[in-house]
């Protein structure tokens, strides 16, 4: 039997998965030219239609929904028993995908990490900003950052950072001609800057504790945002009271430039947490990135 060039399969399960002839020939290095001959040599050669193209978007056909879920995780395995080999180099090399909150990005993964990046010239580390749930395994992430709580139960986690509280706050200015709320119920009086959850499309809820006894205030304002650097901005603007990890409003607080308030509801809980899922073959470079990110 001769064998077959195994180039086109990869071609279909890149565009298959990014939805676009535009990004897989990114990824690929390779022209989009080349790519859209690679995707019909295959379906000739196959005699079938694997993906539907229209002017904004590529998707599988039934057939080639089929045909990913048959291959694709097999090139998944591939690449990461390619990953596995560099433990017999001296130096460990490869590439990490990792996905994750901004704030958390600037205060945890890079100062952890750009020394390791600096000590092991050939680890490459991709980082991607997400606000929302994404899934890793779909998306072909090596690992997420999440809060503890919210992780699911078949993944490993590994803690990052010690345990954070959440931080009702707002500018001296907006507390001028207003009370300072004592209790969650207050709030309703109160202009509140909320956040839009991306992967629900719902606007967060603010979730507060005291002695065993748990609150949840639904808050309106006339702010509302889907990432949490802006909110911050708004909120030392004057513009009202804001909810977010302590952490998000740090230097504002220490410089006065923002006041906190119920902070006797706001408990410690589970911080951010190193995700990837338990069933994953790590490679030496996944190994010393999770060892130089544990808490």
């Amino acid at each position: 039997m001769a064998k077959r060039n195994l180039n086109d399969l990869v071609a279909f399960v890149t565009v298959a998965r990014e939805g676009s002839f535009t990004r897989a020939a990114s990824i690929l290095g390779v022209t989009q030219s080349a790519l859209s001959q690679a995707i019909k040599a295959l379906e000739a050669r196959l005699e079938i239609r694997l993906l539907t193209r229209t002017t904004r978007s590529v998707s599988p056909t039934a057939a080639g929904e089929r045909l990913l879920k048959a291959i694709g995780h097999r090139f998944d395995e591939i690449e990461a028993e390619l990953d596995a080999i560099t433990a017999l180099r001296d130096k460990p090399a490869g590439s990490v995908r990792i996905t994750s909150g901004d704030q958390v990005l600037k205060s945890v993964l890079l100062p952890k990490l750009v020394p390791l990046m600096r000590e092991y010239p050939d680890i490459n580390i991709e980082f991607d900003v997400c606000y929302g749930f994404r899934d890793i395994v779909a998306d072909r992430f090596d690992a997420g950052v999440r809060l503890g709580e919210a992780i699911d139960q078949d993944m490993i986690a590994v803690p990052i950072t010690p345990p954070l509280r959440m931080a009702a706050v707002a500018a001296p200015t907006y507390f001028a001609t207003r009370p300072l709320p004592k209790k969650p119920q207050d709030l309703v009086n109160h202009n509140c800057i909320n956040i839009r959850q991306s992967t629900r499309g719902g606007v967060y809820v603010w979730e507060f504790e005291k002695k065993g006894r748990e609150l949840n205030f639904r808050a309106s304002g006339q702010g509302i945002f889907n990432t949490s650097p802006h909110i911050v901005e708004a909120a030392v603007m004057g513009l009202g009271i804001a909810f977010l990890p302590e952490g998000e409003f740090a230097p504002y607080l220490d410089d006065g430039r923002l006041v906190r308030v119920l902070e006797d509801w706001c408990p410690p809980f589970p911080g951010y947490h190193l995700y990837y899922p338990s069933r994953r073959q790590p490679s030496p470079a996944f190994t010393l990135v999770v060892d130089a990110l544990r808490l």
